[in-house]
């Protein structure tokens, strides 16, 4: 009798367990049907304090080109020896971010800007213009699709960061970035540079300017 007891009353706790997983899926679908957001809306407050300046860092590069870039990201990770509709995820991803090309000027000498006597002619010579971090626009990137398996689904419910991006944000600012690096931004960036300086000289009386780069 005693036994019988005891395998109700953990027949009685699984059915429980699985009402409340099952509840808490149902919720989860029904947020987005029409008529039953007060039942399962959420409420976004915004509790974050204020920001803090914690330096200041001069600037010595001058940023001469910027190139926006769009990548759409498919990544998939399935589980060996389970189906996708148990294990699996998909995601599809629209990454655009922006790259910039700068030129560093910290280290400028006076052995590299040449003037010659009549002070009509100077020579500056600079590093090539090089690419910076790949920056991804959140106002322009979204997840198109998203495919998981029922056991990633009730993961989610209880992960402190459910279906998180930062892996397909991650592979976009690569992808962004081998973009960058096989475009002529850098070439760009250099004549930008260029015309500057040209024009910066020339207002200081300057009539012949030239700049080379990597020298």
């Amino acid at each position: 009798m005693g036994a019988l007891r005891a395998v109700s009353w953990w027949v009685k706790v699984s059915v429980g367990v699985l009402l409340v997983l099952a509840l808490l899926v149902v919720g989860t679908q029904l947020r987005g049907l029409p008529g039953l957001g007060g039942l399962f809306g959420e409420e976004t407050r915004d509790r974050s304090g204020p920001a803090v300046l914690e330096s200041i860092q001069d600037m010595s590069r001058f940023q001469a080109a910027t190139g926006n870039f769009q990548v759409v990201v498919d990544l998939e990770k399935d589980t060996r020896y389970l189906p996708d509709a148990l294990r699996g995820t998909r995601v599809l991803y629209v990454g655009a971010g922006t790259v910039d090309a700068y030129v560093d000027m910290g280290a400028l000498g006076e052995k590299d800007v040449t003037v010659n006597e009549a002070r009509t002619a100077a020579t500056i010579r600079l590093p090539h213009a090089v690419l910076d971090r790949p920056a991804l626009d959140p106002d322009r990137s979204y997840a198109v699709s998203k495919q998981r398996g029922l056991l990633d689904r009730l993961g989610d419910l209880f992960s402190d960061n459910p279906n998180s991006e930062q892996a397909v944000q991650q592979l976009a600012v690569r992808h962004i970035a081998t973009a960058a690096e096989k475009s002529r931004l850098t070439a760009q960036a250099e004549r930008n540079t260029t015309r500057m300086l040209e024009g910066l000289l020339r207002s200081l009386g300057f009539d012949k300017v030239t700049v080379v780069y990597g020298a």
